[in-house]
Formats: structure tokens, C-alpha cells, sequence
């Protein structure tokens, strides 16, 4: 299957980057953060979380982020929204769109939202009608659909049932997570043939983390599938609580960087891009990604 010629970009930073940053910043920092990330080209940005503030205390300020941002037209600000409580605040806070997660191991469902897959999902159930009725569009993500830091490999069927059921209820895009980043080409792109099959590819987002640097190598293989969605967190923002010492989300400016080097298009510039990546690293006190030390070394 060829390449296609243009991906969109999800940019995951101000929210899965964030709350797995051990440094707590501003609310003017947050805002700052994603203000710089629209201005740098991107369009979807996950901005918020509405969970509790006791579980994810980085994301408190949710509400408040989004009331005071100056929002660029033409970008979707989108939120973390896990129950119906969390939908109403986000609503309330002007989300643009809302998403929801499961996972495809019933260990790490039972051990992140003490609950199976089959309640997790059914919990869904008054947030989706909520959404459909207030014309709200949900994204759907799975988690732990290569490995689990409880169970081990995961099986591709696994994944595909939990991503039918949510494309059932109505989430317009599913985002399949390695959320520990064990995952390499042939198993995630073995695990995209069997959730195309239910749902079909067009649907199906990738978000890879990059705990074995094989991030990257697992987005061209999702893209030899026909993926042409991807989830990326600027400066690679978070890690994983379940596996130590495990790096966050692919590098937005490293996925850019590819993209730009296989001629398909993203409509983010580069330049300000690792400009913002440069500023968050430093905010937060840590090391900035290979991409944008690279670019700021050579002066391009």
C-alpha cells in the first residue's frame, strides 16, 4: 500500500505529556504552551483532562486553560473525558471535542480504573449520549494494545474487540496505544490488520511510545497499513508510570522530521515547532528531544 501523501498530526503534549511530568507548571505556562503549538501549525490539540485532580493533580487546572486560551481558528481543542462528570466540566469549559479510553488488557484496566474492559465501557455508555446529543464529536483511544507491563504481549483480537465496541458507540477516530512502548513493526502493523478488519484502517489512529526508540520505526509501519493519524507529544513530554524509566510519547518535531523526509505533509512548521520544544524542555527541567538538540546545534 503506498505512503499517504498528507497525515494528521495530534498533538498530546499540554495533556498525556503533562500529567506524566513530575514538574507541576503554571496555567499560564499550560496556556502558553498550547497558544505556541497552534502558532507552530498544528490543528488538533489535546489541551485538557478532565479526571480527578487527587489522581492526575498536573491536570487541576484543566477548566481554566481552556476558558483563558486565545484559540486559533481553524484548531480543535480537544479533552481527556472519562465519565460523565468529566464531559459536563469540559463542555462547560468549551472543549471542542472529547475522548475517552479503554484498554485491550484486562489487568491494566483492572489495576489503572479498578474496573474489567466490559465495565470500563459501559461506563462510556452516558457520556456517549450525552456527546450525540449535544452534537460533540468523542475520540476513542485503547491502550496497552501491543504490550502490558502485567500480561505481556497482547492479542491483536483483543485490540480489535475493545476498538469495535467503541467505534460502535460513536467515537469518530480510534487512537491504538503502546502505551509502554514494547511494540515493533510487524506486531503493531499484525495488530492494525486485525482492528482494520472490524472497523476499518481509515478510522484508526497510532500512538507510540518511544521506550525502545522504535517509536518512529512503528509510525512508517502504521503508515504501510494506511494509518494517516498519528498522536505525538512535543519534546516527547511525559513517560509511563507502569514502566520505569520508560520515555513519553513520540517526539512531535521527530515525527515532523520523518514526515518531512518522506514528503508527506503535516502543515506544522518545524522551526517554531522545536522553538516550543525548546521553551517546554527548559520550563520543565529536562533534556529536550534528539530532533530539536539537533536542529538547535546546527543552527537550521
Amino acid at each position: 500500500m503506498p505512503l499517504p501523501s498528507q497525515v494528521k498530526i495530534v498533538e498530546v503534549g499540554p495533556r498525556d505529556g503533562l500529567q506524566n511530568e513530575n514538574r507541576q507548571i503554571s496555567t499560564a505556562a499550560k496556556i502558553e504552551l498550547v497558544e505556541r503549538l497552534a502558532e507552530a501549525g498544528c490543528r488538533f490539540i489535546e489541551a485538557a483532562s478532565f479526571v480527578s485532580p487527587a489522581w492526575v493533580p498536573q491536570m487541576a487546572d484543566s477548566a481554566d486553560v481552556l476558558a483563558r486560551l486565545r484559540r486559533k481558528p481553524g484548531v480543535v481543542y480537544a479533552a481527556l473525558t472519562p465519565n460523565l462528570r468529566g464531559f459536563d466540566a469540559a463542555l462547560a469549559a468549551g472543549a471542542d471535542e472529547m475522548a475517552i479510553f479503554a484498554a485491550a488488557s484486562e489487568s491494566f484496566s483492572r489495576k489503572n480504573i479498578n474496573c474489567s474492559i466490559d465495565e470500563s465501557l459501559a461506563r462510556f455508555a452516558p457520556v456517549m449520549a450525552s456527546a450525540q446529543h449535544a452534537g460533540q464529536k468523542v475520540r476513542g483511544y485503547v491502550s496497552c494494545v501491543v504490550g502490558c507491563p502485567y500480561e505481556g504481549e497482547i492479542d491483536p483480537a483483543a485490540v480489535a474487540r475493545v476498538a469495535e465496541s467503541l467505534a460502535a458507540m460513536g467515537c469518530f477516530e480510534i487512537s491504538l496505544g503502546d502505551t509502554i512502548g514494547v511494540g515493533t513493526p510487524r506486531q503493531v502493523q499484525r495488530m492494525i490488520e486485525a482492528v482494520a478488519a472490524r472497523i476499518g484502517v481509515e478510522k484508526l489512529a497510532g500512538h507510540f511510545h518511544d521506550t525502545y526508540g522504535m517509536a518512529t520505526a512503528n509510525v512508517y509501519a502504521a503508515m504501510e497499513m494506511g494509518v494517516s493519524i498519528f498522536d505525538s507529544s512535543v519534546a516527547g513530554l511525559g513517560g509511563c508510570p507502569y514502566a520505569k524509566g520508560a520515555s513519553g510519547n513520540v517526539a512531535t518535531e521527530e515525527l515532523i522530521w520523518l514526515m518531512r523526509g518522506l514528503g508527506v505533509e503535516t502543515g506544522i512548521d518545524l522551526g517554531r515547532l522545536v522553538d516550543c520544544s525548546l521553551w517546554i524542555s527548559n520550563a520543565l527541567g529536562r533534556e529536550p528531544s534528539r530532533v530539536a538538540r539537533a536542529l538547535a546545534a546546527s543552527g537550521k
